[in-house]
């Protein structure tokens, strides 16, 4: 099977105007066929502040009311979706930017209210993805370039985690490819000691993983990310990798999680 790489970059990238530069770089010189999903940033916040609508957050998650969901789709799938299609393009990289909502390349639904109301916002599976669509898209050489907006099959726009929206994308696609899957954030892997940039863990699986969690050496926010991942390569994606925007194209850099 061809292989496949599905890349994921976060919003502390897309915030900072050189790491993204040096990024798309690397991107642009990984071999197709290949996806990129990128996160939302601290743009959207910034524009509905100047627009007079609040920001509500619980545990780093935006909740998407309303008067939030324009603002959302405006910087997310327009405006940070498109600079960074212009950019690849000025690498030499057919880039193509899309959202879930385009071609119904992923359909997705509202998440229901339970103890947070997160409004506007759309879960999806990988069984939500149009494969047979992405790979026609695929087959024409363009490299998708997906915002995290999608929307329900009775048209309504819905904001989705982006880090969701890349493994659900690598999960789907495994029927036709060798997927790899790349998050990539501003550290340089799963740390030992979140003080201590150097202290990577190089491997990780499900057994070495609980124990560490057990240990509370991996913590807060990146149990979330790894479980993600796990399910990941539970379900046929060939491997995880979670490591700095710079060191992408270094094979030996970052936190590998296999089955």
């Amino acid at each position: 099977m061809q292989k496949l790489t599905v890349i994921k970059i976060g919003g502390n990238i897309v915030d900072d105007e050189k790491a993204l530069s040096d990024f798309l770089d690397a991107f642009s010189q990984v071999e197709a066929p290949k996806i990129l999903v990128h996160g939302g940033g601290k743009l959207a916040t910034k524009l509905a502040d100047q627009l007079g609508v609040s920001t509500d957050m619980v545990e780093g998650r935006r909740i998407t009311t309303q008067a939030m969901l324009p603002v959302t789709v405006m910087v997310y799938a327009g405006l940070i979706n498109k600079q960074i299609v212009a950019q690849l393009q000025n690498r030499k990289c057919d880039a193509l930017g899309v959202s879930g909502a385009d071609g119904q390349l992923i359909t997705s639904t509202k998440r229901p209210v339970s103890t947070v109301d997160y409004g506007f916002v759309g879960d999806c599976t990988p069984q939500d993805v149009n494969t047979t669509r992405l790979q026609q898209i695929l087959n024409l050489g363009l490299c998708p370039v997906f915002s995290a907006i999608t929307a329900d099959k009775e048209g309504q726009l819905l904001n989705t985690n982006a880090d969701t929206i890349a493994s659900n994308l690598a999960i789907a696609l495994t029927t036709h490819y060798h997927v790899d899957l790349v998050y990539c954030f501003e550290r340089k892997g799963v740390l030992r000691d979140v003080q201590d940039e150097n202290s990577v863990i190089s491997n990780l699986n499900a057994i070495n993983f609980k124990q560490l969690k057990e240990e509370g050496i991996i913590a807060a926010g990146m149990v979330p990310k790894i479980v993600n991942a796990l399910n990941a390569v539970e379900q046929k994606v060939a491997q995880v990798y979670i490591k700095q925007a710079n060191d992408l194209l270094d094979e030996k850099a970052g936190t590998c999680i296999s089955r």
